[in-house]
C-alpha cells in the first residue's frame, strides 16, 4: 500500500493497554469520532519516508485519558501491540467526511507560505499544535542571524486567508509582533 498526498496522520502510538493487544494514541485529530471500526488505516514508521507502511482495520474504538484507545484487526496480544509503539496513524482522507468551510487538514498547512500584510513574506509553515485556545502555527523563516520562529495562533485576529490553490496564508498581525 503506498501513501500518497491524500494520506493524513490522524495520530501516533503511544503505548499499550492491558494484554489484549489495545494501543493507546495520541489522536492529532480534531474529533476522536475520526477513529472509527471499520475504518482502514496504515501504520508507519515516522522516520523512513520510503515505507509504504501496513494496513490494519479497527475493530473497536474507546476513549483514553486525552486520546484513543485502538483495537486493531490482527493485533490481539501485548508482544503484537507493543511492536507497533512508535508508529503514525494515518487514514486516506477520501475516507473522511467533508471538512466544513474554512476549515482544514494540518497538513495541508505545512509547507504554506505567510505573508503579512505589512511585513510580506514572513516565512513559511514548518509545524502546529494544538492549545486549550486556538491551534498554533509555527513559522519559520532563515535570516543572517540563523533560523527564526514565529508563533502565530489560529485566530480571525490574525489570520485573513487560507489559499491552498497559491499556496499562500495571509495574517494581519499587530505592531511589534515581529522582531527584526
Amino acid at each position: 500500500m503506498e501513501c500518497s498526498d491524500t494520506w493524513l496522520t490522524i495520530g501516533k502510538i503511544t503505548g499499550v493497554h492491558g494484554l489484549g493487544g489495545n494501543l493507546k494514541v495520541w489522536s492529532w485529530a480534531q474529533s476522536p469520532g475520526t477513529f472509527t471500526p471499520g475504518l482502514a488505516v496504515v501504520l508507519k514508521d515516522e522516520d523512513k519516508t520510503l515505507d509504504p507502511g501496513r494496513e490494519y482495520v479497527i475493530i473497536r474504538t474507546g476513549r483514553y485519558k486525552k486520546g484513543v484507545l485502538l483495537t486493531l484487526e490482527g493485533v490481539s496480544t501485548r508482544e503484537a501491540s507493543e511492536a507497533l509503539v512508535g508508529k503514525l496513524v494515518m487514514v486516506d482522507k477520501t475516507n473522511l467526511p467533508d471538512l466544513d468551510e474554512d476549515t482544514w487538514y494540518w497538513q495541508d498547512l505545512i509547507g504554506l507560505t505567510v505573508v503579512d500584510t505589512c511585513k510580506g513574506e514572513v516565512g513559511s509553515v514548518e509545524q502546529l499544535f494544538p492549545t486549550g485556545a486556538d491551534d498554533i502555527l509555527v513559522v519559520t523563516n532563515k535570516t543572517p542571524q540563523g533560523k527564526q520562529e514565529l508563533l502565530i495562533p489560529m485566530n480571525a485576529v490574525f489570520i485573513k486567508d487560507i489559499n491552498l490553490e497559491t499556496g499562500v496564508i495571509s495574517t494581519q498581525l499587530p505592531e511589534g509582533f515581529i522582531t527584526d
